[in-house]
């Protein structure tokens, strides 16, 4: 029991890093990314086509590539940030690559659902795009948004598990170091009871936050 605790406890500790780390971050630049997508759309608030193909374009090409082999893929740009392709901070720059392409779609649709009338009385009253987009449209989208990025911070957990089969580090690398090579079936089982458990925490922990912000 000690054994497993002794690795199990810095795998999860490690897995919460990469995690928590590449969501806030990619956070940070797909929500902006996912506010330019939905302006820049024709008839959008700062309507410029070009840009916004140019953008879905390449947020496409990126949700197209697997996990695995983006994480293969972008090993000379980990190594340029990171300065290693090793370990739980060098996975965090693919995760990272990996979910902002999502978390920009995410925050384009769920503007989407805001009904269009609350932008045509805004800019009746005079209101500024930056006002209409900080006033109206992100505290309506907001819940939508909150499910979007709990999805995403619940893919982002499958995806830190898999950067482990290439030494990532986490829950993923000890389930594959012990419970695959070394057949320790208990080392297995405890480490998909913890992934388990994270995902329902997460899963509640986002909808509470949805609720709490549903303003309809």
């Amino acid at each position: 029991m000690l054994m497993s605790f002794n690795l199990l406890f810095p795998a999860l500790l490690e897995t919460l890093y990469m995690t928590f780390a590449a969501s806030i971050i990619a956070g940070l630049i797909g929500l902006p990314l996912g506010f330019i997508l939905f302006t820049t759309r024709k008839q959008g608030l700062l309507a410029e086509p070009t840009l916004n193909k140019i953008l879905s374009f390449i947020i496409n090409v990126l949700r197209s590539v697997p996990f695995i082999i983006l994480l293969v893929a972008i090993i000379p740009f980990t190594r340029l940030v990171v300065g290693t392709t090793i370990g739980t901070t060098a996975a965090i720059v693919p995760l990272i690559v990996g979910s902002i392409p999502f978390i920009a779609r995410i925050v384009e649709k769920a503007l989407e659902e805001v009904p269009y009338g609350l932008t045509e009385a805004a800019l009746s009253l005079g209101a500024t795009p930056t006002q209409i987009m900080t006033k109206v449209l992100f505290p309506e989208a907001l819940p939508g948004i909150i499910h979007g990025i709990t999805l995403t911070v619940i893919a982002i957990i499958s995806y830190s598990a898999m950067a482990g089969a290439v030494g990532g580090g986490g829950l993923g690398d000890l389930a594959i170091r012990y419970g695959y090579q070394r057949f320790d079936m208990t080392i297995m089982l405890e480490t998909v009871v913890l992934l388990i458990i994270l995902v329902q925490l997460i899963q509640m922990l986002g909808d509470s936050l949805a609720s709490y912000f549903n303003r309809r």
